[in-house]
């Protein structure tokens, strides 16, 4: 087995501990057992307007469930101190949550004293409620506010904080359409000296139309082409497009552009059931290998 054959396997492996993402009504708790096995690590949105008395009550119903509960913690939407300090105490004591996911949060005004996930790292907080992992967000694609060397800069203090506290950081990725923004950004990533392990967003599938409506929502750059180009190869307005070709870009691309992926998290936009069938299915692909090889060979996007 040659070295990129052994990359390619790992992936694949990766891919059988996939995390998965879900609301914080906890509404999918009960649909989640029909499609992911318990032990999985299951993240819990923040989305604007939400009370994160009810993310700990999911990530209480996810643990109950079996389930690894990873809460989203939207730092400008925490209106205090004293909420974030709450909002990790019940998670911490209710739910034995130990690792989060750490946003800014969609919203363009802070409602409280933290503008940034650096004002929730410099809290003392994390520390303070034994916060082991936080994930932060990374971009392949570009920062919706930020140039590249200046969240770069971010990521390395990020890195130099986990090293400081002995908190494991990793960089959970905004989702693409296609492999090659993923394999640059981590190139990006190399040449920074920022060595924290990458957990690859991928779409789950969902119809074009309503992967387009994530994607604009999400700022997705230039990858919306492969999106369009599949609509335009295969006439598949009306079927699921899943994130098939992006793992094969991966799988085929050298063994060290894709040594820093830890991990893949699914984004199931076309809902659990649609999200845990192609997770048994994708490594089921007898043309896998060859899709993959045309891939690196540049022809993935005709």
């Amino acid at each position: 087995m040659t070295v990129s054959d052994q990359s390619s396997s790992r992936l694949a492996a990766l891919l059988s501990s996939v995390s998965v993402e879900i609301s914080s009504r906890g509404h999918q708790v009960a649909e989640l057992r029909d499609h992911f096995a318990a032990g999985t690590d299951v993240t819990i949105t923040f989305l604007p307007g939400d009370n994160y008395r009810h993310n700990v009550e999911t990530a209480a119903a996810l643990r109950r469930a079996g389930y690894n509960p990873v809460p989203h913690i939207a730092a400008r939407e925490m209106p205090s101190r004293g909420a974030l300090d709450d909002f990790l105490a019940r998670a911490r004591g209710e739910a034995d949550v130990s690792r989060i996911v750490l946003i800014a949060g969609d919203v363009a005004a802070a409602r409280g004293p933290f503008k940034s996930t650096r004002d929730v790292c410099n809290s003392g907080l994390l520390e303070a409620h034994e916060m082991t992992s936080v994930s932060v967000a990374g971009h392949p694609e570009g920062h919706p506010y930020l140039e590249l060397p200046d969240a770069l800069q971010g990521l390395e203090a990020w890195r130099d904080w986990g090293r400081r506290t002995g908190t494991r950081v990793d960089i959970v990725t905004q989702f693409c359409f296609e492999s090659t923004p993923v394999l640059q950004w981590i190139a990006a990533l190399d040449r920074a000296g920022v060595d924290l392990p990458v957990i690859v967003g991928l779409a789950g599938p969902a119809t074009p139309a309503t992967l387009t409506k994530f994607a604009l929502r999400c700022g997705i750059g230039n990858s919306m082409r492969a999106l369009r180009a599949q609509i335009g190869r295969f006439g598949r307005l009306l079927t699921d497009t899943g994130p098939d070709d992006v793992v094969r870009g991966l799988r085929c691309a050298p063994a060290a552009a894709t040594a820093p992926i830890a991990g893949f998290h699914l984004f199931p936009f076309g809902g659990l059931r649609k999200a845990g069938d192609w997770l048994r299915n994708c490594d089921h692909d007898p043309l896998g290998l060859q899709r993959a090889a045309m891939s690196g060979a540049g022809l993935q996007n005709p």
